[in-house]
């Protein structure tokens, strides 16, 4: 029975899915192993319970038991923390807003809804196989990005307590208080990390599913389709770009004011006149700053290649009406008609192909869907011009994409941003272990 068990696809044509349809066998199978290990799954009552009191434990009362009880006044100048309160409220703040979003988004939409699973039924083979293919990548990203930090922050605590930093005995004796103590801190600062980049990863993911269905879409200009067909099919991936924007449009504000408001106090506090500036005292703080700005990158990097998908479909679009109305006026064969009957062949448009040696020093630089290259399969088309025309107007003027509370993350909203952030973290870098 297992084996059956194991057997059953999670994505099936015939099947509706509902909040509650779901199994252990599933291709969510890791992700949801993932949320109990990491306490941050509450498909019930229990495992709600638990998910919270980990939660407050690792995002309030360890941080403030530290900052407070071992806080080490009588430490020389080398083991002093001066920005660890800012340090705390910065991971705290985004651990707060990361868990309070995920657990809304799980709560309300469940794992494979908020994922799209449910709507892959309605997608092509390769884009179900890619998006599982992302899904499987999306923890070894998530790794990535946090063993670094994870291992950097490790070998500063452990360089901290060994040190003789804090001798408070609070266990009775003072070596295995200084391991259990340093064994929180580290447990507590891995956890706030992870649940943040778990919200930004999970982002990624759905935005990685929306760019194969745009690239799968793309296909219908290299068919004989016809133009209702490709509108109903545009405005399903706009609504499905609408409901992530309408969800993570308040999770990614906040991640930006948090983000940004944290490196201005790290700056105002690093450089003030009797500031003092190590890598000791605030190299804690630069890590922090380069994780938070990390996470925020995903999120923005993430919309824009949405949005860039999307202004790659209007440019085939437009290239698909023009090759196919050249083709109109030169085929000799139907110069009286307006439009080629399907079958049609013209060979004076376009003869010429690319060389290989231009495709090899534009083919890596150039977005698939957005290229230079000229298609002829595209003036088979037996749709009029008048539909063609109407149908590209309708994209340039219905933009798709992430959207921020109307304001679409585009490539130049992300130059402003990165130009932005980037500013204040390369500024703080320099005021605390001395990059300039």
């Amino acid at each position: 029975m297992a084996n059956e068990n194991n057997s059953l696809p999670l994505i099936n044509k015939k099947r509706a899915y509902a909040r509650s349809a779901s199994h252990a066998y599933d291709e969510l199978q890791s992700f949801r192993s993932y949320l109990r290990w990491m306490c941050v799954d509450q498909s019930n009552g229990w495992t709600a319970t638990l998910s919270w009191f980990v939660f407050i434990i690792f995002t309030f009362i360890i941080p403030g038991f530290s900052h407070f009880y071992l806080a080490c006044s009588d430490c020389d100048n080398r083991h002093a923390r001066p920005y660890d309160s800012l340090v705390q409220l910065s991971l705290s703040c985004i651990a707060t807003l990361s868990f309070v979003s995920l657990s809304q988004f799980v709560r309300i939409y469940g794992l494979k809804r908020f994922l799209f699973f449910d709507k892959l039924c309605d997608e092509s083979e390769t884009v179900r196989k890619g998006y599982t293919a992302q899904l499987n990548r999306s923890l070894k990203i998530l790794s990535i990005f946090v063993t670094p930090c994870f291992a950097a922050e490790s070998a500063y605590k452990i360089w901290w307590y060994t040190s003789g930093a804090t001798a408070i005995p609070f266990l009775g004796d003072v070596i295995v208080s200084d391991t259990v103590a340093c064994v929180l801190e580290l447990g507590s600062w891995l956890y706030r990390t992870i649940v943040f980049f778990l919200v930004c990863v999970l982002f990624r993911l759905i935005c990685c599913l929306q760019i194969l269905r745009l690239q799968d879409f793309a296909l219908v200009f290299q068919v004989d389709s016809d133009v209702e067909s490709v509108l109903r099919e545009h405005l399903r991936i706009r609504r499905h770009l609408k409901i992530i924007s309408h969800r993570y449009r308040v999770f990614i504000l906040f991640a930006l004011i948090i983000v940004t408001v944290s490196q201005f106090t790290a700056l105002l506090d690093t450089t003030r006149h009797t500031a003092e500036l190590s890598i000791f005292k605030t190299g804690e703080l630069a890590l922090v700053s380069v994780s938070l700005l990390a996470g925020l990158m995903i999120l923005l990097r993430s919309a824009t290649r949405i949005t860039h998908k999307a202004q790659g479909v209007t440019c085939l679009a437009a290239k698909w009406h023009v090759c196919a109305t050249i083709d109109n006026f030169e085929s000799p064969e139907v110069a009286d008609t307006e439009t080629p009957p399907v079958g049609v062949v013209s060979t004076s448009v376009f003869p010429c192909e690319a060389s290989s040696s231009d495709c090899e020093d534009v083919g890596s630089e150039e977005d698939e869907l957005d290229n230079t290259k000229l298609i002829p399969a595209y003036a088979y088309s037996t749709i009029s011009f008048q539909k063609r025309q109407a149908l590209v107007t309708y994209f340039e003027n219905n933009r798709a994409g992430i959207t921020l509370f109307g304001i679409m993350l585009d490539r130049t909203t992300l130059h402003t941003i990165v130009t932005i952030e980037l500013s204040l973290v390369l500024w703080l870098l320099g005021k605390t272990i001395g990059i300039s």
